[in-house]
């Protein structure tokens, strides 16, 4: 339940946090996301999926190497596409299917 709930956050508001903190754009910076992940009480076990959400996929590959060797992006992504179909919830999360 935490789980879906955390998800469904980062699907639901984390977007509007963002652009609200920095302005409309297109892709958003690390420290952009990571900063709103934390000042605005996201679940931080989920900033890879703010990553994968909010950063252009050439620096989402960097960052993620970086700061979470062990995680495989794919394997990521499958999982929470996986667990949302599971959940019938996409909200912004639909961006995980591009």
């Amino acid at each position: 339940m935490f789980k879906r709930r955390a998800i469904k956050k980062y699907g639901n508001k984390l977007l509007p946090k963002l652009q609200k903190r920095y302005g409309e754009q297109t892709y958003y910076t690390p420290s952009q996301v990571r900063a709103t992940v934390y000042q605005c009480n996201f679940n931080a076990s989920y900033l890879p999926l703010g990553y994968i959400l909010f950063l252009d996929s050439y620096t989402q590959k960097s960052i993620i190497a970086t700061e979470f060797p062990e995680l495989c992006i794919t394997t990521y992504k499958q999982e929470m596409k996986d667990y949302l179909d599971e959940r019938k919830y996409y909200g912004y999360l639909k961006l995980l299917n591009t």
